[in-house]
């Protein structure tokens, strides 16, 4: 697979992710960790089907367990992380702090072999980061110091992922086939969490049961797959800061579903999160060139 067809494959995460907060509204009442237990079960599930299809069970065999546990870290640890942020801290200010990651992964990547950070890719990323801020922070107040435990977990939940995903890269070799087996590996993880720590809910009516069949489906499912492939084959930076767009998307889908209402920082973040992107993609450009 090329690079650039690598790079579009990862994208289709972004924009999968685009869908996780519709699809977790409509999963009410389904605490997180049971969900978390749901939605990583039909993902594993999803890519055993694609596994037995495509023959490459004896691949798998041959993995090594360092990868699995890799692997189930960097999701089970990137969820963990960020519900006990939300948990200890006020939802708004933690997703923000949470959702520095890309702008990590576009930073750490310029320590991988082979690649090469330019200052158009860090004006692009902190362009991106100001408009998802926007976005995610919604012009609240300043931050709690009280809620300081939960930031920490935010930052942890931001450090986790940027760091799954630049150093998925150094195992290019491996798989995308193993991402079933962190998917299922997540879900068992998730399951003694949910019974020390919540009561159990199932949805209520036919949109929450499909809502939880989505979230499997896409955003916990899917995503990983096609994020796996691009971080490891495709344009890492220009996907780190392609990642600002899953904010942005998402506030559109929910304004088009009637669950949010456009504001004037709806339209200032698009500004800056599609500057930024066009930054990114043009510092990678030259930075191909012979």
């Amino acid at each position: 697979m090329s690079r650039n067809r690598a790079t579009a494959t990862g994208f289709v995460a972004v924009l999968l992710w685009a869908l996780l907060a519709l699809f977790t509204v409509g999963s009410a009442p389904v605490p997180p960790f049971q969900l978390n237990a749901i939605c990583f079960a039909i993902g594993g599930a999803l890519g055993l089907i694609w596994v037995a299809r495509t023959g490459g069970a004896q691949a798998l065999r041959a993995v090594p367990l360092r990868v699995y546990l890799f692997g189930t870290a960097g999701l089970f640890g990137y969820h963990a992380f960020y519900f006990s942020a939300l948990r200890l801290a006020p939802p708004a200010e933690a997703g923000l702090i949470a959702y520095i990651w890309p702008l990590l992964i576009v930073l750490f990547s310029g320590l991988l072999p082979g690649e090469r950070l330019g200052a158009g890719h860090v004006l692009g990323a902190v362009t991106s980061f100001a408009g998802a801020a926007l976005i995610v922070a919604k012009g609240g107040a300043g931050f709690d110091g009280a809620a300081l435990p939960g930031y920490g977990f935010a930052a942890l939940c931001a450090l986790t992922w940027s760091s799954y995903s630049v150093l998925s890269r150094r195992l290019g070799a491996t798989p995308t086939a193993t991402v079933a087996v962190f998917c299922l590996a997540s879900a068992a993880l998730s399951l003694p969490f949910h019974l020390a720590l919540e009561d159990t809910a199932w949805p209520t009516g036919p949109i929450g049961w499909l809502s939880v069949l989505a979230l499997g489906l896409g955003p916990v499912g899917l995503a990983f797959y096609v994020w796996d492939i691009g971080v490891k084959g495709g344009d890492i930076q220009l996907l780190g800061v392609a990642s600002y767009a899953a904010p942005l998307l998402s506030t559109l889908v929910l304004v088009g579903a009637g669950i949010a209402a456009p504001t004037p920082t709806l339209f200032a973040a698009a500004i800056l999160i599609t500057g930024g992107a066009a930054l990114a993609a043009r510092a990678s450009a030259r930075l191909a060139q012979p």
